[in-house]
């Protein structure tokens, strides 16, 4: 067993969180994970109302008692959802945990620390997990280039991201951003993490409530079957390729710098449902990360975690002191 920083903070078993994930982090997916040991999350604006979240919280309290979280991501954009009512529901849902993303939580931090709940903010740089840490944030996701989803714009890998937040963070961190086996969790802590976070490879579950198609595509990739989109747009987010992302690349290499969010909607509006429920696996843009390329079964998510667990553990017992000797 593994005790760190994010064990004690979360009162987990063991030091692996299911981030967020848009029309993944249902309730079913969030208790697999908490049940195994880990930290499981429902992904909040998956849900199209506060009242939608209330259930889903409600559904998960139901499917396990340990501990789970909810994501929530503050999005830039004229319309914002109703985050007051969502917050709402997440209290009066008895979380205790939030993973915020997004642009910063600062503005939610009052009403968030006073219902006692612990926060801990997904990062992809350390100026802004330094940030976090200054507006009272309990902990850091620390996301590196390697990620699915939105990496930022700095183009800096877990090798050097790691130790450098290491370097000026106090409040402990996870690694997040290409993740998925036992070799890894032990080399984050190397590196100074205190656990890890991980999305693409907790899809690849039998809990995972997606299509059989988002699976096998994840089965099938190697670690070069992802790409970059909006990059022209700085709002670049790493995918898995499809015909939708080529459609896509295509029309930011047509119009470079003049392209806009609106000449891509087709690739990346409304795409989720399609391809999470649906399995329509060309129709866009959908976020995976270059750990796909070490992702080659399909387990439940016990015995991903216990295998991840068992693999840290022989590493840290048996290889490293063969090596001190």
């Amino acid at each position: 067993m593994l005790k760190t920083k994010i064990t004690n903070l979360f009162d987990i078993k063991h030091p692996i969180i299911q981030g967020g994930m848009h029309y993944v982090g249902f309730a079913e997916m969030a208790a697999a994970v908490s049940s195994a040991g880990g930290l499981g999350i429902i992904t909040g604006l998956t849900q199209k109302t506060p009242d939608a979240l209330a259930n889903e919280i409600s559904k998960c309290h139901d499917l396990t008692k340990k501990p789970f979280g909810v994501n929530l991501t503050f999005l830039p954009g004229f319309v914002e959802p109703d985050y007051p009512g969502y917050i709402d529901a997440i209290i009066k849902g008895g979380i205790k945990i939030v993973e915020t993303a997004g642009r910063s939580p600062e503005k939610y931090m009052s009403v968030l620390k006073d219902a006692d709940i612990k926060v801990i903010h997904k990062c992809t740089s350390v100026r802004h997990a330094l940030k976090a840490e200054k507006i009272g944030c309990d902990a850091v996701s620390v996301d590196g280039f390697e990620c699915g989803g939105h990496p930022g714009e700095d183009d800096i890998p877990n090798m050097v991201l790691l130790p450098r937040a290491a370097e000026e963070l106090k409040i402990p961190f996870v690694a997040s951003g290409g993740i998925g086996n036992g070799k890894q969790l032990v080399a984050a802590l190397a590196l100074g993490a205190d656990g890890i976070n991980m999305g693409t490879r907790f899809i690849a579950t039998k809990e995972a409530p997606v299509h059989q198609n988002v699976k096998d595509a994840i089965l099938n990739a190697s670690e070069l079957d992802t790409t970059l989109i909006m990059r022209p747009l700085r709002n670049t987010e790493r995918v898995l390729k499809n015909t939708g992302v080529d459609k896509i690349l295509a029309k930011e290499k047509a119009l470079g710098d003049k392209i806009k969010i609106q000449d891509i909607m087709d690739e990346v509006a409304g795409v989720y449902p399609k391809v999470m429920q649906e399995g329509t696996m060309d129709v866009g843009a959908w976020s995976c990360g270059m750990v796909a390329g070490l992702i080659h079964d399909i387990p439940t998510c016990q015995e991903l975690i216990d295998q991840i667990m068992f693999d840290a553990m022989e590493i840290i017992n048996i290889r490293f002191k063969s090596l001190s000797q």
